[in-house]
């Protein structure tokens, strides 16, 4: 009886080796690697497609136990850098170039999927009774569900992990599987070490200061040659007011469109701050195709090509925001 018991038992220990980790060990794997990091530093590329255009950032992601983040976002299409920076005094977004930062009372990164952070993207896992995991090539494909309050369109994950569990790959899709979001990872240290300041704002202007492709006003411009309309209009809305304003230091551009959506279109010319600035912002950080806005209730503001500009509305909710927003598009994109 003993060597029937020790046969069926080797048996199994022989099917499950075959088969590799079943679906609930993959992802008690993957989320007690994560869940015990108390640091780590990853480098990548996150792909983001915008109709037919596809926008790509060099993304550099700095964490520290606990809630402690720092994250760089380069648009390659224009060098184009921003921070976001998490720490006990809130959440920040540094832009180098302009010697300015919009601080927030935000709750970034944990109000809405990130598919660029690993706690986002494990909690996104274990939230859904539904994930699955294939393996594929000697590696695990995790599907689940994710969270963008205001980007219905993205509705799954697809995270690609080794046997290791280090995450190489993490696919936003829309309900048909097309990825619309696109992470790979290049590098990950489990064990980087930080200065105490490292994730500071000081620490950041210093950084920016020192840097040469910031000591100059190249990046700045004071007309507005060319007035871009959004491609995307709310039904019932049409454009009943243009005017080009002079300021101090450019031009401002004001567009005023009214019917059922009505909504105010702002441009102008940006310049860079003789002196860091914190500008205290109300609404939280929103990846926007080529940059990082400003969404709060009522309006959306961001700066692409050097030009500011701002959507504010009494009608339109968050996402008929962001729809206009997307349509004013006038950065090069690389394909």
């Amino acid at each position: 009886m003993k060597k029937y018991l020790f046969l069926i038992f080797m048996f199994i220990c022989i099917f499950t080796i075959g088969c590799g980790k079943n679906n609930n060990n993959v992802i008690s794997d993957l989320k007690d690697r994560i869940n015990d990091l108390k640091a780590y530093e990853l480098s990548g590329k996150l792909e983001v497609v915008n109709n037919d255009d596809v926008f790509t950032y060099d993304v550099v992601v700095n964490y520290k136990d606990k809630d402690f983040y720092r994250v760089s976002l380069k648009n390659i299409a224009n060098n184009h850098v921003q921070i976001i920076l998490r720490n006990d005094d809130g959440v920040y977004v540094v832009t180098p170039s302009l010697n300015k930062s919009f601080k927030f009372q935000s709750d970034w990164p944990y109000n809405n999927s990130q598919a660029y952070l690993l706690k986002n993207i494990i909690d996104d896992i274990t939230s859904d009774n539904e994930a699955s995991v294939v393996e594929d090539n000697g590696n695990y494909i995790i599907t689940s569900k994710v969270n963008f309050p205001n980007n219905p369109s993205l509705v799954k994950q697809r995270v690609t992990v080794d046997n290791n569990m280090t995450v190489q790959k993490v696919e936003i899709t829309n309900k048909d599987g097309i990825s619309l979001m696109t992470f790979k990872i290049d590098k990950i240290n489990y064990k980087p070490t930080y200065d105490e300041s490292y994730f500071e704002i000081n620490n950041i202007i210093n950084n920016s200061e020192n840097d040469p492709t910031n000591n100059d006003n190249t990046n700045t411009t004071s007309t507005i040659d060319d007035i871009v309309y959004p491609l995307y209009i709310p039904t019932g809305t049409v454009l009943e007011n243009e005017e080009k304003v002079s300021k101090t230091d450019g031009e401002r551009v004001i567009l005023t469109f009214g019917g059922e959506k009505a909504f105010t279109l702002v441009e102008e010319t940006t310049n860079k701050e003789s002196e860091f600035t914190i500008v205290p912002t109300y609404g939280e950080p929103y990846l926007l195709i080529d940059t990082i806005a400003a969404l709060s209730n009522n309006s959306i503001n961001w700066v692409s090509n050097d030009i500011e500009y701002y959507i504010v509305s009494d009608v339109m909710n968050q996402n008929e925001l962001i729809e206009v927003a997307k349509s004013v598009n006038v950065v090069s994109v690389l394909k």
